[in-house]
């Protein structure tokens, strides 16, 4: 019987999971790593640790599951996207700590580049916002050392983000390579063309010779070094992680999407083969699959998912445990008229609005500490309304949800966001979705597996149906609506 090994590398922890070809999980490792924060708004990683947690869970995986080399047919890649990091060819040794995606160091480069009008014209090549977030400011930071730079023209150097790093390692040097759908969360790839565009590395002054070349997403992206596993494994898939969500959901038609409910959530639809542009929300490729052209997702971003439970817990002690707010939620009917606008960290998707503030109002002597809690569920599904109401202004049309993460386990919630969306919710038998999809993509790049086999192997462990009336929800969309758009822009409007 051949296995699959997931390579699933993550902002605080690098984690392997070894699969049968029907997507079973058989054994799973997981290590943590270092988080270094020099200065105010700067977050780094120590990119050899990444490269040795992850090699050491991978073996870890293996021996779990008593498979060796001989019997894997592929390992498949997920990562952290929009991280960086550059290495000495010769040598393989970084010459700085990774950047992280969260890292905002570049700030003032970036308005200095909005200032200067070219803005529009990235977002129309890349798809993207104009943003820290993205690679390609991280890589033009770096450049500004003088030796570096001097090394960088002379062909000395490799920049790319941590899929390209884990490539590199695993083949002991041999493969500089990405796909596409981490190349495009640089800010430097026409997701058009599907090429790293020359007029955005002039913008920031990145030499095309630092970086990898760009492969389909289930290509052959090389074999692992022997001494890793004591025999070479081909490397046959790569995604960034919410695409590998949506691939592992089985999400592989227009229409189709996922959100992943963690600290913050992550909404992701594809939209096939054609990229769609919306207000609030990002355009990006999903994948391309070997032999087959670029396909294109969707995709928003929700600051304050889980950490609003979180907040409930530690920062008003309604709750001892998270776990407790379904319970405390469903203690009551309904939030009557309770809202909460959980902008502690400014609102991202739709209004990308950093001076937004958290909010609660709708508050009278009979409201309680279970009004409070059911409006905080009630806030993570409005967001996921709102972000889907942007998707559907840019011209997509949502057939289904499909959902993940830790807050996907909370059945009031899910009830809710069926309701607020009018649409079933999906939660799925297998919920490491994001490593199953690393797993899907490989094998999909061995002919294991079809596009078709992939939609059925899916299976939902429950679907919430709709069950609010019409007008019920229409009142609580509108309330919800007029209490964003008091918290929008409030720290610029009251000095504290």
């Amino acid at each position: 019987m051949s296995y699959l090994l997931a390579l699933d590398q993550g902002t605080t922890s690098s984690r392997a999971i070894v699969f049968d070809v029907e997507g079973r999980p058989l054994a799973l490792a997981q290590e943590p790593f270092e988080q270094y924060f020099p200065k105010p708004g700067w977050v780094e990683h120590d990119a050899m640790e990444i490269w040795r947690t992850q090699l050491s869970t991978a073996r870890a995986a293996l021996a779990q599951a008593g498979v060796g080399a001989a019997e894997v047919a592929a390992i498949g890649i997920t990562n952290q996207r929009e991280s960086v990091v550059l290495w000495e060819r010769h040598s393989g040794r970084p010459v700085s700590r990774a950047i992280v995606w969260q890292d905002r160091r570049t700030a003032e480069t970036i308005s200095d580049l909005q200032r200067a009008g070219l803005a529009a014209g990235i977002r129309a090549k890349t798809g993207l916002l104009l943003d820290p977030y993205f690679s390609a400011s991280k890589i033009a930071w770096l450049l500004q050392d003088p030796g570096l730079r001097r090394r960088a023209e002379a062909g000395e150097l490799a920049a790319g983000t941590i899929d390209s790093w884990l490539i590199w390692n695993l083949t002991a040097g041999k493969v500089h390579a990405t796909d596409p759908s981490n190349a495009s969360r640089t800010l430097l790839y026409d997701i058009h063309r599907g090429v790293w565009d020359r007029e955005l590395l002039a913008i920031f002054n990145i030499p095309e010779s630092l970086l990898p070349t760009v492969l389909p997403s289930s290509s052959l992206f090389g074999h692992s070094a022997p001494e890793w596993f004591g025999g070479g494994i081909a490397v046959h898939g790569v995604l960034g992680d919410q695409q590998a969500a949506l691939f592992g959901q089985g999400c592989l038609q227009k229409g189709m999407a996922k959100n992943t409910y963690g600290t913050g959530a992550f909404l992701v639809m594809n939209t096939g083969a054609t990229p769609l542009y919306g207000d609030g929300v990002l355009t990006t490729v999903a994948w391309q699959l070997a032999g087959e052209k670029l396909e294109y997702a969707l995709e928003a971003s929700i600051f304050i998912a889980g950490a609003a439970v979180q907040w409930l817990k530690d920062g008003l002690g309604l709750i001892k445990e998270s776990s407790e707010v379904e319970e405390l939620a469903a203690s009551v009917a309904s939030s009557e008229g309770v809202f909460f606008v959980p902008a502690l960290a400014g609102l991202a998707s739709p209004h990308w609005d950093p001076y937004a503030r958290g909010l609660l109002i709708g508050l009278t002597r009979g409201s309680g500490r279970g009004h409070i809690a059911r409006a905080t569920l009630e806030a993570i599904a409005l967001q996921t309304y709102d972000a889907v109401l942007a998707m559907e202004k840019a011209g997509a049309r949502l057939a289904s949800l499909r959902v993940d993460g830790g807050a996907a386990s909370n059945d009031l919630l899910m009830q809710i966001q069926a309701d607020v969306l009018a649409k079933n919710v999906e939660r799925p038998a297998v919920t490491e979705t994001t490593a199953l999809g690393a797993a899907r993509i490989a094998a999909h790049g061995l002919g294991v597996l079809d596009r078709e086999t992939i939609m059925r192997q899916w299976r939902s462990e429950k679907v919430f149906e709709p069950q609010e009336d019409p007008q019920t929800r229409s009142r609580l969309i509108a309330g919800w609506h007029k209490a964003v758009e008091r918290s929008l822009n409030w720290a610029r409007e009251v000095e504290i």
